[in-house]
């Protein structure tokens, strides 16, 4: 029989294509670009598999070809909002991502997004490179205090647990968190979290607010202008979670007229594009969407994409089915 025919729509860490062409007829991006939607539709054709990740907007076009020949996304990440599951549902295609593996290295930098941007991390080291730096002098570059502050957590799974623990056992934070269903008390307890029944009442509450919530439209522009403007004027928002939950516009404008104390940002509305409004500014950190980006992380996505491709071409029940 011959070998399913697997397309990896980015270039993955050698360890995990070594592995993956051990079993399957693999198809590397070598270029290393983003495929357009006329190419994504055109390998729904060609492969057994399609294996995208964040930078591949499967939308419902991509899905039109009267004959598909893919029966399975095997999807390089734990998010999914870029793909559109009900067209894949109608299509029969089956859906996987990669949970758990990523979520001490995502919750890991949320803490520093909160440090760095407390601390104006990023201010100072473009200060320091630029020659601009003067020296040290007792009003120079005065930022927050995090330990003992309170942080807001929208979203309470693994990440954000994860993150309540750094939080609260490492820095002494109170930890308040806002999710559609409470935590179990041993996780509570855990963690420190403590459920807020309102996303409002918590922003208000909160001296760091940290997105770790899916991405959809359910969750669009979640943190709007009206709910930035009930943020604290000293608070910071933290985004690991995905660029859409927050109206971009509306975070500019506050940063700009200084209405809160800054942000730290690693995802993006209209990835890879950041607006310029928000690049001039200094009480923003801007990371490249670096959650994920150890080799250790990398690679454990990769073979749990793996495993999900031998369990489906095995005829199993993949373990990370999502549709």
């Amino acid at each position: 029989m011959p070998r399913p025919k697997i397309l990896l729509t980015r270039r993955w860490p050698k360890a995990v294509e070594k592995h993956l062409m051990e079993r399957y007829d693999v198809a590397p991006n070598e270029t290393d670009q983003p495929f357009e939607t006329s190419e994504l539709r055109d390998a729904m054709t060609r492969y057994d598999a399609v294996c995208p990740t964040v930078s591949d907007r499967m939308g419902a076009d991509v899905f039109k070809a009267p004959e598909i020949r893919a029966k399975i996304l095997g999807n390089y990440g734990v998010g999914f909002s870029h793909i559109d599951v009900n067209a894949c549902k109608s299509r029969e295609i089956v859906v996987t991502n990669t949970p758990d593996v990523l979520t001490d290295c995502t919750a890991d930098l949320a803490m520093m997004l909160m440090l760095m941007v407390a601390r104006r991390a990023g201010e100072g080291e473009r200060q320091l490179r630029s020659r601009s730096w003067t020296g040290w002098r007792p009003t120079h570059m005065l930022g927050a205090k995090v330990s003992g502050k309170t942080l807001g957590l929208v979203g309470f799974g693994r990440i954000g647990q994860a993150t309540a623990i750094r939080a609260h056992k490492g820095f002494g934070m109170k930890v308040l968190y806002f999710s559609r269903h409470r935590a179990a008390p041993e996780i509570e307890a855990e963690t420190g979290g403590q459920y807020v029944d309102s996303l409002d009442d918590l922003i208000v509450e909160s001296d760091f607010i940290s997105l770790h919530c899916p991405g959809g439209a359910d969750t669009r522009h979640l943190i709007n202008a009206q709910r930035i403007e009930r943020m604290r004027p000293g608070a910071f928002l933290i985004n690991t979670a995905r660029g859409e939950v927050v109206d971009e516009d509306a975070l500019i404008d506050a940063l700009k007229h200084n209405r809160i104390g800054g942000a730290g940002l690693d995802v993006y509305e209209r990835e890879p594009d950041v607006p310029n409004g928000m690049i001039a500014l200094n009480n923003v950190v801007l990371l490249p969407h670096l959650g994920s980006a150890t080799t250790e992380t990398r690679v454990a996505m990769g073979m749990r994409v793996a495993a999900n491709l031998d369990a489906f071409f095995d005829g199993k029940e993949p373990p990370d089915r999502v549709a």
